[in-house]
């Protein structure tokens, strides 16, 4: 090959001619390069590229090398983070008061790294594969069942994480502009409305950024969105040692303390009763360790849907300026400890702030007390970070729905424009209608989430990297990972079936 045509690669030469590196996985020399024009499809329309048609093994390489990215590192990297952290982020001070500190750092620690290896597998099983979308690798590994098992799982686990940003919209920002405007709205207005709100921020912010055909441009609010979250985290740590333990349960029980202590008056034990509180007040004020309870089944799935960002790692990965699966791991490691780093402190700060108290959003915990400007800032912050998040989310499901649907076709913007908009009128119409989706992020935990991380990743690699034998440490290890998918999916499916029996059978009594 000559040195024109090798010039023609993306990949650095200290990487590309390491033995043990992943790129081996293209070193086919014997294989010349096919000439591509600078200027053709594959260029323009990046979202779309089809990897299934051309079976060789120049074709292989091409595909996934000749196309050079145009994200920086560090625009990457907010691009990564930005698909971790989302709504989930809210929820952990609950999971924690329901798991205790000690039990909480084992689970978000052992998620973390699983969610990272199997990031690894992914890289590596593309590589080796030849193909940048999940839905190819799965069709290629396992035939169309593969590929819809990849599509069903990336729009199930996507639609319920936009749902809960649009959630957090609907319920946050009526709240904002009360405090905005002052006593003086009118509670019936019409902009105070969460529907009317959710409707209206998805068409006029979300949409526009959506319709984008390249993630790299999404990485300046990625920044910004991952700013807003820096922001909430410094509040919530703030708050912390601002707010004395127990002063929330004064003012949320109020009248409750009023009428006992006329009782306490009238039946001549209020010193004892006294004495009972204060023995109550200390434990509430307490740090639990390791809790288990009916509510300790929904961590893990709880702590799985927050680590997800698979669907998005291949599309991020396609963009990474001189991209490897090197450079493309380190892109991850910054990005998941970051996340593991912000998921730590907000939930350890927010459970030390209301401890048992807490409540499934954290937010509406501070509504407590008296917040004041700040967390109206707060408030907002929290919005724009979710609203800024969904463009992120929406690549990954429109790409499976066109490389489930339209896979060889050319790009076309009505149909680009069109999946778009049918994908937020799903999602807000989720929003409007259904009255709660907590059990829904359980079961999507449960089972997308632990389909993505766990199952999918490791029976793509098993399958594809054909170089390392079955009896291989990498092979084993996979399998293995393979096993605790299924292990981690059944088992808490079955706990939070058990758990939605057992609440409807007490309601029933």
């Amino acid at each position: 090959m000559s040195k024109h045509e090798m010039g023609r690669f993306n990949i650095a030469p200290d990487e590309d001619s390491m033995s043990s590196n992943s790129n081996d996985d293209f070193s086919y020399p014997q294989y010349p390069a096919k000439k591509l024009s600078v200027k053709g499809h594959y260029d323009m329309d990046p979202e779309n590229q089809n990897f299934l048609l051309e079976p060789t093994l120049a074709k292989k390489k091409c595909e996934t090398e000749y196309l050079p990215g145009t994200t920086s590192f560090g625009m990457s990297v907010f691009n990564l983070s930005n698909a971790i952290v989302g709504s989930g982020i809210l929820g952990l001070s609950y999971a924690m008061a329901n798991t205790g500190i000690a039990l909480f750092m084992i689970l978000l620690s052992s998620v973390c790294l699983f969610s990272l290896y199997s990031v690894h597998l992914l890289l590596k099983t593309a590589n080796e594969g030849g193909s940048l979308l999940y839905e190819q690798l799965g069709f290629k590994a396992f035939g169309i069942f593969g590929k819809l098992a990849a599509s069903g799982s990336i729009t199930m686990q996507n639609i319920g994480a936009m749902s809960s940003y649009l959630y957090i919209v609907k319920y946050e920002l009526p709240l904002v502009i009360k405090e905005l405007i002052g006593p003086s709205v009118n509670p019936n207005a019409w902009y105070l409305d969460g529907n009317y709100l959710v409707v209206m921020v998805s068409l006029f912010l979300i949409l526009p950024l959506s319709l984008l055909r390249n993630l790299g441009y999404l990485g300046y609010t990625s920044g910004f969105s991952l700013l807003c979250m820096v922001f909430f985290l410094i509040v919530v740590i703030y708050k912390k040692f601002q707010i004395p333990c127990g002063s929330w349960i004064e003012n949320d029980a109020m009248n409750m303390t009023l009428n006992n202590t006329i009782y306490h008056l009238a039946t001549q034990d209020h010193m004892h009763n006294a004495e009972l509180n204060q023995t109550h007040h200390d434990d509430l004020c307490t740090p639990k360790y390791f809790v288990f309870n009916s509510q300790t089944v929904y961590a893990v799935p709880i702590l799985t849907f927050s680590f997800v960002c698979h669907p998005a790692v291949l599309p991020i990965y396609q963009e990474l300026k001189g991209r490897s699966r090197k450079r493309m791991m380190n892109v991850s490691n910054v990005s998941f400890l970051t996340m593991f780093l912000m998921y730590l402190l907000a939930a350890l700060f927010g459970y030390l702030t209301f401890y048992g108290n807490v409540e499934p959003e954290l937010l509406h915990t501070y509504s407590k007390i008296a917040g004041g400007v700040i967390f109206v800032v707060v408030r907002l912050a929290v919005l724009m970070a979710v609203t800024l998040t969904v463009p992120i989310v929406i690549f990954p499901i429109r790409s499976s729905i066109t490389q489930l649907l339209f896979a060889g076709k050319d790009f076309a913007w009505w149909r680009h424009i069109l999946i778009t908009f049918v994908i937020l009128a799903l999602t807000n119409l989720l929003v409007i209608f259904v009255p709660t989706i907590r059990d829904i992020f359980g079961f999507i935990g449960a089972s997308a989430a632990a389909m993505l991380i766990f199952i999918l990743p490791s029976a793509f690699y098993v399958k594809l990297v054909k170089k390392e034998p079955m009896n291989s440490p990498q092979k084993i290890g996979a399998i293995l990972f393979l096993i605790s998918g299924f292990v981690v999916m059944i088992g808490s499916m079955a706990l939070i079936i058990f758990d939605w029996v057992h609440v409807e059978s007490s309601d029933g009594h």
